[in-house]
């Protein structure tokens, strides 16, 4: 999926947060990509926003970076925690 669509998709979310209670906006935005988004257009994103995201709107932009951490962190904590047995 070409970024531009990727960058229009997470804004529209964003625009339907909006609305929402303000400490809700960002963790709306990152749940519900989390949820609905397909793993290759999360990654795509996540590459995206590495390159520097521009386009997107400042609250996408935090909760992007937000999901992408909290991926990384959980991917750490599985290598640490994997059982070697014995």
């Amino acid at each position: 999926m070409k970024p531009d669509n990727l960058v229009y998709m997470a804004n529209q979310i964003g625009k339907f947060f909006q609305y929402q209670r303000e400490s809700e906006v960002v963790p709306g935005i990152s749940g519900h990509i989390r949820k609905f988004w397909d793993p290759r257009m999360r990654t795509a994103i996540f590459a995206y926003l590495d390159q520097g995201g521009e386009g997107l709107d400042p609250l996408v932009k935090e909760a992007i970076l937000q999901l992408k951490e909290a991926g990384e962190r959980e991917a750490g904590e599985r290598r640490e925690s994997s059982f070697q047995g014995t």
